[in-house]
């Protein structure tokens, strides 16, 4: 379950999920229509996330909604209910049943299967599970391989841009998009939820979902993550300053991925007589956890950083990335002739070559145009600092990044 304890000293579960709740209706996520919508139609639905990204919070608010019936399957109590799985299901065929933290127990989505089959059968053919994990669709999928046509995956990201408004820009990039970070009463209470949340995923939650690793390394290992931000992975170099092989480095880089903390943006690898760059980019997927990690305590602190840019160019990345319908491709491009792109987007009928600059006034960038003529984009997007929209050439389109996110 999506915890909140850290600073609040709640008296039991039911009294932390209400403040939850609570706290929530501030915002309206974009999340919950499209759960919705799929839970109309899929008998299972996997609504995939970090922790506290407000998952449980979501989940709960489409359960007032409708009959159903809430497992947190971290809660020994509640697992226990499901010692035999079979018989407790079925005591609820008429309801939602909401599993929070399937990873707990994996064993479970061979028995989803045929309750949803039985269910099937008696004519109910949607909305009968709701599965919530903290961990990759990918890595559910390989566990939930027996729901195959029978459930839909839906990934909640931390708060953007259209969820807080364009007016909250600056708070949301400091702070990041965990909902009970950008909530915070100020700044030193968001940066402490922020640590702790790093402190108890490196004791509890990445050991419990992959081998036992050294809490400091690592600790060291996302520090060095977090100043590689923006760059391009350079496996044999963590290799060498953790003092570990290639091998492990690839299977911590893995995990963070898994645990949707680490972004691996991938080159494009088109069919063009260039000489490309093969290494992906790393981003860490949340810009508060980033600042918190280099240490950068407020935003004067930020604009004074030498990872200020790296740090805007993921934020605005993950702002887009969050708001893009299904389908949509995301690479960036370069070449050892310096023609790139930070992002380029293939929609399947059309491609975009969008850059990312800080700066309030964005130059032209000729490794820019380049690459853009090299891909032969559609469009031709700058995403700046400022806030008016315009055109820098012909072809060129200079945005805010609110203006974009209305456009996508």
């Amino acid at each position: 379950m999506d915890q909140g304890e850290y600073f609040f000293g709640f008296p039991n579960k039911l009294a932390k999920l209400e403040f939850k709740s609570n706290i929530a209706r501030m915002i309206d996520r974009k999340t919950t229509s499209h759960l919705t919508y799929l839970l109309e139609n899929f008998p299972a639905v996997a609504l995939i996330g970090p922790r506290q990204v407000g998952k449980t919070t979501l989940a709960l608010e489409i359960a007032d909604s409708r009959p159903s019936v809430y497992l947190d399957l971290e809660s020994a109590q509640d697992r226990a209910k499901l010692s035999d799985p079979g018989f407790y299901l079925r005591q609820h065929l008429d309801r939602l049943v909401v599993l929070d933290e399937i990873h707990r127990m994996p064993d479970l989505f061979a028995e989803l299967r045929g309750v949803i089959d039985e269910n099937r059968r008696a004519g109910r053919r949607a909305g009968q599970f709701l599965i919530l994990g903290s961990a990759s669709m990918d890595l559910l999928r390989q566990s939930g391989e027996s729901l195959a046509g029978r459930i839909a995956y839906c990934e909640m990201y931390p708060l953007n841009l259209t969820e807080v408004g364009e007016e909250h820009l600056q708070k949301l990039w400091l702070r990041g998009g965990y909902p009970d970070s950008f909530l915070a009463a100020d700044a030193t209470v968001s940066a402490l939820w922020r640590r702790d949340f790093i402190r108890t995923y490196l004791e509890r939650d990445i050991p419990a979902f992959g081998p036992r690793i050294q809490t400091d390394r690592m600790r060291r290992f996302w520090t060095m993550l977090a100043h590689l931000h923006g760059g391009l992975l350079n496996s044999a170099q963590l290799a060498r300053n953790l003092e570990v092989d290639n091998k492990t480095i690839g299977s911590y880089l893995d995990l963070m991925a898994d645990l949707l903390l680490l972004r691996r943006l991938r080159p494009w690898h088109g069919n063009i007589f260039k000489r490309l760059v093969k290494s992906p980019k790393v981003y860490l997927r949340d810009s508060g956890l980033l600042h918190n990690l280099l240490q950068i305590p407020d935003f004067d602190s930020l604009l004074g950083h030498p990872k200020l840019g790296d740090s805007w160019e993921g934020f605005v990345i993950e702002n887009l990335l969050s708001s893009l319908p299904d389908g949509v491709s995301p690479y960036f491009y370069r070449t050892s002739a310096g023609a790139e792109i930070d992002l380029v987007l293939d929609l399947g009928s059309e491609r975009w070559g969008i850059e990312i600059k800080r700066s309030s006034a964005p130059k032209r960038s000729r490794g820019f145009f380049q690459g853009c003529d090299d891909l032969e984009v559609s469009r031709r997007i700058i995403v700046y600092g400022g806030q008016d929209m315009y055109k820098m050439d012909a072809q060129t389109e200079v945005m805010s990044l609110a203006g974009l996110l209305q456009e996508v």
